[in-house]
């Protein structure tokens, strides 16, 4: 059964308390589920307790909020987290994805404002405390374009906020630099960074680990993904098993310790035909740099 909806929250100027360790899960649209109960085992058989849960299947009614609650719970499966796409997203190749991503497209905007306020409202009936999803590509300088977005990515944060649910905007689509001047600019507490180092790599934007330390005061959570770089300037790099690509896992976990012990890690796999094992796998990578309470 869905849970009671509760009255918001006014959005904090700091991190939400974390009473607990940060914890370890995998993304469900990872696992290209086909009904609830497939969402459940799968998550199960990948040996995590907690999953970022794809929002827009269950607006959509592709999967029914109730039946998926009852299947996680089942398998020992919560949720911590939502995960939000907007309309129009071409990822056919970078210039396809610079052009469309996130609330960019203006023929869109009308219709992704009304589904992002109802999965605010799903998020708050979940009571979920935080979203995340690609902003699309933020300009690197100030202009008509950049304040266009930002404009959008307010009203975005707003709707949210006013369910008492923060967001996190992913990583990897533009430079850390930029990244941390647009959320200067953007003035709204309750918005902050998902930290995906692979999408660092794949969008050739710069070393993960030098974008984390300098990220770090606003990450609200983190994505496990590996990658190696596009041998080509302008090409997709390649995304890895984790544990295969060019992330320094080693200085990453460091900073996590250092920064954000109590950050929750959240395992995507977007591409392969073994993601139950690899997303495992992933999770064995996670309990040897974080102990085996992860």
């Amino acid at each position: 059964m869905a849970k009671p909806s509760k009255a918001p929250s006014a959005p904090s100027t700091s991190h939400p308390p974390r009473a607990r360790a940060g914890v370890l899960g995998a993304c469900s649209w990872s696992l290209q589920p086909t009904s609830p109960a497939d969402l459940a085992d799968k998550l199960a058989a990948c040996g995590v307790a907690w999953t970022q849960l794809a929002l827009t299947p269950l607006r959509e009614g592709r999967l029914d909020v109730d039946a998926t609650l009852r299947e996680l719970e089942r398998r020992g499966v919560r949720v911590r987290s939502g995960m939000v796409q907007t309309i129009g997203e071409d990822y056919a190749s970078l210039k396809a994805i610079e052009r469309t991503g996130g609330v960019r497209l203006d023929q869109h905007w009308p219709a992704n404002r009304a589904n992002l306020e109802a999965e605010a409202r799903l998020a708050r009936q979940l009571e979920l405390e935080l979203v995340t999803l690609h902003a699309g590509f933020l300009p690197h300088e100030r202009g008509a374009e950049r304040s266009k977005l930002l404009e959008r990515l307010r009203t975005l944060v707003d709707i949210f906020a006013a369910q008492g649910v923060r967001v996190g905007f992913e990583t990897g689509q533009e430079s850390a630099s930029t990244l941390l001047e647009v959320l200067e600019e953007l003035d709204r507490p309750s918005a902050g960074v998902n930290f995906d180092p692979a999408n660092m790599i794949l969008y050739g934007m710069g070393d993960p680990v030098a974008a984390l330390r300098s990220l770090w005061p606003h990450v609200l959570q983190v994505h496990i993904k590996d990658a190696r770089a596009a041998r080509k300037r302008g090409e997709w790099g390649e995304e890895m098993p984790t544990g295969e690509g060019q992330v320094d896992w080693r200085a990453f976990f460091e900073i996590l310790a250092d920064k954000l012990p109590g950050i929750d890690c959240m395992i995507e796999r977007e591409m392969g035909d073994a993601r139950v094992q690899d997303i495992a796998t992933a999770a064995r990578l996670v309990r040897a740099h974080r102990g085996a309470a992860a």
